[in-house]
């Protein structure tokens, strides 16, 4: 089953931004992300309809960060994607007709919609600081000489 790997995508892009003195391209992005720009314009589109970010166009124009880093979190994030699915497990009916299975059905639905809960509970506590100081630390701790930033 392919995974839905928007929001990982998306912080890799906005980390890639937060680093830049001023405006990026979407030419720029998709080749940090090896995807096309198109792509990258549909999803930084939504993330502009959120307050997210911006566009600049014309010369020396392109995407910025609109608020600080701090004031962005995961939550925010998987919002202005739509909030996808974060569970791959699902029910095998979803209105069985067997008694059994609407017992089971209801034992995974609590523990579903409480793991959901959690995760999106977490996601809130996470701000694109937080990320950014983290990618800080492993380039101070990487050995000297290695490439700055992986693009990809």
């Amino acid at each position: 089953m392919k995974r839905d790997s928007r929001l990982s995508g998306v912080l890799h892009v906005l980390l890639h931004m937060a680093e830049q003195d001023g405006p990026v391209t979407s030419e720029v992005l998709a080749k940090a992300m090896d995807t096309h720009p198109v792509v990258v314009r549909r999803v930084m589109a939504g993330l502009r309809e959120q307050g997210l970010v911006r566009s600049e166009k014309g010369h020396g124009g392109g995407w910025t960060i609109a608020r600080p880093l701090d004031g962005i979190t995961l939550r925010d994030i998987y919002d202005a994607l739509g909030g996808p699915s974060l569970l791959a497990m699902g029910h095998r009916t979803e209105a069985p007709g067997c008694l059994v299975e609407q017992a089971v059905n209801a034992a995974l639905g609590r523990a579903f919609h409480d793991a959901e809960a959690l995760l999106l509970a977490r996601f809130g506590e996470v701000t694109l600081a937080m990320l950014s100081a983290d990618f800080h630390a492993r380039m101070t701790a990487r050995p000297r000489g290695r490439k700055e930033i992986d693009h990809g």
